[in-house]
């Protein structure tokens, strides 16, 4: 009669574990290996964590300032100044 399948999975993880047990820097550098990717997975979550953050209060901002220019009165184009500003290089010259 044939094994199944959890038996066959068994004997698989028990000859991995044999093996561990023969070589235990395999072991130690295989669970350097878990640890380094659990901790990859936990910065990276926390990253994309912090970026949705600092982009839901970037749009924050941006509809408070939204909201703030809507209530400005701009004055017509008539009332503006026609006179044109001189550049700051032109009024701080020095004498020659």
């Amino acid at each position: 009669m044939n094994p199944g399948p959890i038996e066959e999975a068994g004997k698989v993880a028990g000859g991995i574990i044999d093996g561990l047990k023969a070589q235990p820097a395999v072991l130690a550098l295989s669970l350097a290996q878990i640890a380094m990717l659990v901790f990859i997975f936990y910065a990276l979550a926390k990253g994309a964590e912090f970026r949705d953050n600092m982009l839901q209060s970037q749009f924050d901002y941006q509809k408070h300032v939204t909201e703030i220019l809507s209530r400005c009165i701009v004055p017509p184009r008539t009332q503006l100044p026609t006179i044109p500003f001189k550049p700051a290089v032109e009024q701080f010259k020095l004498p020659e």
